[in-house]
């Protein structure tokens, strides 16, 4: 027995040494603030560049190793550093030919950040439908929740745990004339109260097709977005900017990426590829431009978009930013599942 327990023991260093190992290496050895902040500049036509290096200290430079203080970084990016400028009462009065104030600046900028777990993970399939207008300022969750089944939906009243047979009907009814079929591949909300406004949820049915189910007044709110022709839709994600300009992003079989419109029509962006289910997507965007980066297991991206109309204004991929670290983990925002992996 005393053999058995120090082989199990030993096994079990074992196993810590692989997975901590690794991770201690990386820590011990890596460099101060390694990732780098970039950020498209409408102004430059480039992007900026802001980081720490060593020999040089922090530093601000262009694509082309051009290098800018502070102040002008400041200007490059008004939108950004719009609190900055308007502290040094050097925020301008128009942009492009476009009068612009600090409330325009908060009201039209925006940011977001989409995971591989958040496709990858788990999903308890029971959600809450707050009220799109409220008779008071402020979001209240509701009294029920809500759940799909494979011919209608079903809502839940949280204090009983009965189904509210009559609230589900009307739903499903609403859903059933939409042209909806059950069950859905794939559901999109953002269910809290500390948001502006509430957009309900993007739904794909069961025949791929795209949705958007709110509740007004009490009342089913359905509607059916057409898609593009040649898409088949693949992951979809609601929005609640404060500007209300777009409802959402979706992203087909093919990994292109769409903007869904607050009146539920469509349009590709510039992005050349983006796949959910591998890929860290972040997107910072306001009144005239969006940076947006993606991380891949492979490389990280950077691409500069129009806010009128998506396209793609500039592309970068700087050499060497990698976050993957070897050795064994338990976890990973790829699958649902804890077993180790290296």
């Amino acid at each position: 027995m005393t053999r058995i327990s120090k082989i199990l023991l030993c096994l079990t260093l074992v196993t810590l040494a692989i997975w901590q190992l690794p991770w201690c290496y990386a820590f011990l050895s890596t460099k101060a603030a390694p990732n780098r902040f970039i950020m498209y500049s409408s102004l430059l036509n480039d992007f900026i560049i802001m980081g720490y290096e060593e020999e040089r200290g922090f530093i601000r430079q262009d694509v082309a190793g051009n290098l800018y203080t502070e102040e002008a970084v400041d200007s490059l990016l008004p939108m950004f550093y719009m609190r900055q400028l308007v502290a040094n009462e050097a925020f301008p009065d128009t942009l492009f030919g476009v009068a612009v104030t600090p409330l325009d600046v908060q009201h039209t900028s925006f940011n977001l950040r989409i995971r591989p777990s958040a496709v990858n993970g788990p999903v308890t399939e029971l959600y809450f439908l707050l009220e799109s207008m409220p008779k008071r300022v402020d979001l209240q969750m509701p009294e029920d929740a809500f759940r799909f089944t494979g011919t209608g939906i079903e809502f839940i009243t949280m204090e009983t745990n009965s189904i509210d047979a009559a609230k589900s009907a009307r739903f499903t009814q609403m859903l059933h004339d939409k042209g909806f079929a059950f069950p859905p591949r794939k559901v999109s909300g953002n269910p809290t109260t500390m948001k502006e406004y509430d957009n309900g949820y993007l739904l794909i049915d069961a025949n791929g097709k795209v949705f958007h189910l709110k509740q007004t007044a009490g009342q089913p709110y359905v509607k059916a977005l057409p898609l593009p022709e040649n898409v088949e839709a693949e992951q979809i994600f609601l929005t609640e900017f404060r500007d209300r300009k777009l409802l959402g992003f979706l992203t087909d079989r093919r990994h292109r990426c769409f903007a869904i419109l607050s009146d539920g029509s469509m349009t590709e962006t510039g992005i050349p590829s983006y796949d959910p289910t591998t890929d860290d997507f972040t997107i910072i965007g306001n009144m005239f431009d969006m940076t947006v980066r993606i991380s891949s297991p492979d490389a990280t991206r950077y691409y500069g978009l129009s806010a009128d109309d998506y396209s793609l204004l500039k592309s970068y991929e700087p050499a060497g930013e990698s976050g993957q670290i070897p050795g064994l983990s338990f976890t990973s925002p790829y699958d649902r599942y804890v077993r180790p992996r290296f």
